[in-house]
């Protein structure tokens, strides 16, 4: 027993002695392994030291700094007292002086923000935190062991976490979003200028890239514009284009129609020569031969009202050409004065074979008087005057091209309305078949007059579609006089051939009923201008429907017609503006009018027709 004390008390005082020696020697190892890594650690470059760099700091040499700072010298005066501070711990004699570098209170008195506290107690079996730093200070239960940082590392991991919060402000903070887009392109530009680091294989590549997507946003910056601002003036070119688009189309609108009521200076020209000729003939040449045939109701005769010398020529000279026999068909021409003469002279000079021939001109029709017909008095009007000729108007471009429509020359002149007044002026004749001037006829009409028509006055054509040129396209149906007596779902039918029945016209009183609707619409409420709507009211019920193959319509705007079913056509019309002796003409049309123009008479070369 007294050797077991012996041994025990033998191993205490070697334990005693070799601890102190043992705690030196770890120590000094530590100082030289911090002096040599001080020497070398500031010729180390961090890729993360560089300020610029949007990279995180890392935790890097922190122990070897604080070891270089805490510790400078194993022979300086501050290393002897370190010393002798641990030998006094270890001995239970260490103190907490001032005059000792690395005490704690020597170390609060130095920078009072590294403090940190010892937990006395453990509050709980679990580990606790305390949040006085950055990550705070470890307590573990029992013995109240403490697992303190160093407060440089708690110091660098606040600095970091305010990095970072400011950081995330700047980032929220829309006002510098511009700044923060410039600086992230001039850095781009200058990425060349930072060292390469050697802690990623991939950061060359990454450069590379960051460097050309800086430069792809610096150009896009100096090139592109605002997006708002780029699509508010694409949208105000595309506003502008359309409206001249409109303009452009109300312009042409408006040419055409001119040009189409305009007379060519060829037609002027042979008008003009023809009078002149007519004038100098002597009056008893100027008599038409076969006059006893003007009121054989035998015979085919035809109703023809006309200004245009050219186009009444080619639909006699198509008419009598295509005829079985010409010498049973009468052509009844009716002009105006100022081209009767021309009118007289060139079927003089050019008689339809065997046919006869007579031009009158509406002048001398005594009954025709504005006492008589309302649409002459209304034509004589200074309200329609005003209509026509007024020059300031306050209209619109579209409704400008669109008055123009209804100001055609040829509804101002009574030429136009003589449809109305066929048996007054035909006293004598039971059937009568009209045709327009801008017709060809292709066909022997003689089939016609043997049409039955059922004791209606009309015979005509039906235009209407599925849709379209129905009565309520051509009436106004708002008004109570339209709308309590036509049915606007009602065929309408084309002018231009028209068989009519002139007994029939004389027992249901046309004409009168035709002077009823036009005095209604002196005003121009029920309809337009133009003789279509009121021939619509003034033969509804009273018109029968002919077979679609006596007259095909729309040479004069559809370019779109089957050339077979032209050629199967005994009539074809040049409704619209494209009239075939004009410019506007439709080329592909206007040899079938051309075939029967006599353009090789010398007094129409000389005009110069068609060049």
């Amino acid at each position: 027993m007294a050797r077991r004390v012996e041994g025990r008390n033998r191993f205490r005082d070697f334990f005693l002695c070799s601890l102190p020696v043992a705690f030196i020697m770890a120590f000094v190892y530590v100082l030289v392994s911090s002096s040599i890594f001080g020497f070398y650690a500031p010729h180390i470059q961090s890729p993360f030291d560089n300020k610029e760099s949007n990279f995180i700091d890392k935790d890097l040499g922190w122990r070897e700094k604080a070891a270089l700072e805490s510790f400078p010298s194993l022979f300086s005066k501050e290393a002897s007292v370190s010393l002798s501070f641990m030998l006094d711990a270890l001995n239970g004699t260490a103190t907490t002086s001032d005059s000792n570098p690395l005490s704690i209170d020597a170390i609060r008195k130095k920078d009072p923000s590294l403090s940190w506290r010892v937990e006395d107690e453990v509050e709980s079996s679990e580990d606790q935190m305390d949040n006085n730093f950055g990550h705070g200070t470890w307590t573990r239960e029992g013995g109240g062991q403490v697992l303190n940082d160093t407060p440089e590392k708690l110091y660098q991991r606040r600095m970091r976490q305010e990095r970072r919060e400011k950081r995330a402000r700047d980032l929220m903070n829309k006002d510098n979003l511009q700044a923060l887009e410039k600086a992230a392109i001039q850095r781009s530009k200058s990425i060349d200028s930072v060292a390469p680091g050697n802690y990623s294989i991939w950061r060359n590549e990454v450069l590379d890239t960051i460097r050309d997507m800086g430069q792809l946003l610096s150009r896009a910056k100096e090139k592109l514009y605002d997006c708002n601002l780029v699509t508010n003036k694409l949208r105000a070119m595309l506003q502008t284009a359309e409206e001249e688009l409109v303009s452009t189309q109300t312009h042409t609108t408006f040419l055409n129609q001119l040009a189409s009521k305009s007379i060519p200076h060829a037609i002027h020209c042979l008008t003009m020569t023809l009078n002149l000729e007519y004038s100098l003939l002597p009056a008893p040449m100027r008599h038409f031969p076969r006059m006893e045939n003007l009121e054989n109701p035998d015979l085919y005769h035809y109703a023809l009202f006309s200004d245009n010398v050219l186009a009444a020529s080619v639909v006699v000279n198509s008419t009598v050409t295509n005829a079985d026999d010409p010498s049973l068909h009468v052509f009844h021409i009716v002009t105006d004065k100022l081209n009767f003469g021309a009118m007289s002279m060139w079927f003089l000079l050019n008689p339809p074979k065997e046919a006869t021939v007579q031009v009158q001109r509406f002048e001398d029709f005594s009954w025709l008087n504005s006492s008589y017909s309302p649409v002459l008095k209304q034509l004589e009007s200074e309200a329609m005057k005003e209509f026509y000729f007024k020059t300031e108007r306050s209209e619109s471009a579209e409704s400008g091209a669109e008055s123009l429509k209804y100001r055609y020359p040829k509804y101002l002149s009574m030429l136009n309305h003589l449809r109305f007044y066929i048996p007054k002026i035909f006293p004598k004749l039971e059937k009568v078949l009209f045709l327009d001037d801008d017709v060809v006829v292709q066909k022997d009409l003689t089939p016609l007059w043997s049409v039955d028509l059922k004791g209606k006055v009309n015979g005509a054509v039906e235009t209407c579609g599925a849709s379209f040129h129905r009565l309520k396209s051509y009436l106004n149906f708002s008004d109570r006089h339209v709308s309590e007596r036509f049915d606007p779902e009602y065929c309408g039918w084309a002018y231009g051939m028209n068989v009519f029945d002139l007994g029939e016209w004389r027992k249901h009183n046309i004409t009168e009923t035709y002077h009823f609707w036009q005095n209604l619409n002196e005003n121009r409420t029920l309809w337009k201008l133009g003789t279509l709507p009121p021939g619509l009211m003034t033969f509804y019920n009273l018109t029968v429907p002919l077979q679609k193959k006596w007259h095909l319509l729309g040479l004069g705007y559809n370019r779109e017609i089957d050339v077979k079913k032209i050629e199967r056509s005994a009539v074809i019309h040049f409704n619209g503006h494209s009239k075939p002796w004009t410019e506007l003409g439709i080329s592909k049309y206007q040899a079938y009018w051309t075939k029967y123009a006599s353009l090789e008479h010398p007094y129409i070369s000389s005009c110069r027709l068609l060049e």
